[in-house]
């Protein structure tokens, strides 16, 4: 599919420099179409447009962005979530602090292109009805043990702590299951929509843990650690990968069966291509699973309206 035009961009308030990928046409073509459609989503909804900074300042004039809706009004009406027991999950969220949480609260109200936005519309109707989740946890392990009780967003067990990752990762959504024996097991998950692939180094000063974490799994092919403790595209995953593998090798035995999922746009090539090339670290796949954005709406586990709307949204592009 062609990209759009700068001057389609520019006459919708949407050119961004930073949606232009080097060497990689078919990811720029695909951050510039989502971003001037989440623009054609907001006009036809009657939304008004927000700007940069999110928040204007007294003597700054703000730059006004296609793709966002202004703060105070985002937060006012919810209008970034398409359904009311999204919109629901959003406030049940922010109404908790969990222990060294980071939450971009602009963004997730203002920024139609977020992909913390995505996840609340993605999974909050799940929320409002665990069948539904255990319906979707199914469809994507047969395997799955118990039942889902609950959903969870922007969850950590534990940030900072050794027992667990010693870390500030998070899971976009967790999928908590009840398992007749008392224990529980977790389906974590990783959303991302417009985001490119960025190269990062993971702190040296949690090299011990992560080595340990990732040894004890036995889950990782023998060279798949030199090739993420450095600077690699490939740390977000491992990292939350990781923070599962913690909870499941607890002393406390409270988390017995867990996988790790990342979701993505079928059209976002950079998230597809780091999906292929993580799972080509492992030894043992057991507990990763990629997933498009495509097929979550297609498994028959969200009611009817939220996947129109999800697709209106997200995929019409």
């Amino acid at each position: 599919m062609e990209p759009p035009t700068q001057a389609e961009l520019e006459a919708a308030l949407c050119w961004d420099a930073s949606d232009l990928v080097p060497r990689r046409p078919a990811m720029t073509a695909f951050r510039q179409r989502t971003r001037l459609h989440q623009a054609r989503w907001r006009e036809r909804e009657g939304h008004p447009i927000g700007s940069q900074p999110y928040a204007p300042r007294p003597g700054v004039d703000p730059r006004p962005v296609g793709s966002r809706i202004p703060l105070a009004y985002g937060r006012d009406t919810g209008a970034n979530f398409l359904t009311t027991a999204s919109l629901e999950a959003v406030n049940a969220r922010t109404a908790i602090v969990e222990r060294e949480q980071s939450i971009d609260h602009q963004r997730l109200w203002a920024d139609l292109l977020s992909s913390e936005a995505l996840t609340f519309n993605l999974f909050g109707n799940l929320a409002a009805d665990p069948s539904r989740a255990d319906r979707l946890v199914h469809a994507w392990f047969a395997d799955a043990p118990g039942h889902v009780e609950e959903v969870r967003f922007l969850h950590s067990p534990g940030r900072l702590e050794s027992q667990w990752l010693n870390s500030l990762r998070q899971f976009d959504a967790a999928f908590v299951l009840l398992r007749e024996d008392g224990s529980h097991g977790l389906v974590a998950v990783d959303v991302t929509y417009h985001e490119r692939l960025k190269a990062e180094t993971p702190k040296p000063e949690n090299l011990w843990r992560n080595r340990e974490v990732h040894e004890r799994s036995a889950a990782f092919r023998p060279e798949a650690f030199d090739q993420v403790k450095g600077r690699s595209d490939l740390w977000s995953p491992w990292l939350e990968h990781l923070l599962l593998l913690s909870m499941l090798q607890h002393p406390g035995g409270a988390w017995t069966w867990g996988r790790y999922v990342t979701v993505h746009a079928a059209d976002n090539v950079e998230m597809a291509d780091r999906s292929v090339r993580y799972a080509g670290l492992l030894a043992d796949a057991t507990t990763f699973k990629s997933t498009t954005l495509e097929e979550v709406l297609g498994a028959g586990a969200l009611p009817s309206p939220a996947v129109r709307a999800l697709r209106d949204r997200y995929l019409q592009l």
